[in-house]
């Protein structure tokens, strides 16, 4: 069976990309640069005792999808301890609801929001209250 080991976010903007995952998830981010031999920045998104993955963010190197297009690519999802607060954040950083919160009966919240560069992305808060 193979992981997922990594993950990578295309975008217009790197900085104003870096700026969204910073304030909305509180991410860091390491200039990788001189490795890649191009703009590259790898993402840190939490301790490394904990799980989850990292990943890079780099320039996109087409154009964006169109709005409504659907998604070209993988679609990473966050956990979350509270949802209604993590998307204050996401939308105080300037992101956008794609599809918002739903109940996932029984199990979690889940919504959908794109970020400042049009991509994708999902918040799951785990709650078997949901209804």
């Amino acid at each position: 069976m193979s992981r997922v080991a990594h993950f990578e976010i295309q975008a217009d903007d790197l900085d104003r990309a870096r700026k969204f995952y910073t304030d909305a998830f509180g991410w860091t981010f390491e200039d990788w640069g001189q490795v890649t031999g191009s703009p590259y920045w790898g993402i840190h998104t939490g301790p490394s005792d904990q799980p989850g993955i990292d990943g890079g963010l780099l320039r996109r190197p087409a154009p964006a999808p169109a709005p409504e297009q659907g998604v070209n690519g993988y679609v990473c999802t966050m956990l979350v301890d509270d949802y209604d607060a993590a998307e204050k954040r996401i939308l105080a950083a300037g992101g956008t609801v794609a599809l918002p919160k739903t109940a996932l009966t029984g199990m979690a919240w889940q919504g959908y929001y794109l970020d400042t560069e049009g991509n994708t992305f999902g918040i799951h808060q785990p709650d078997e209250n949901a209804r």
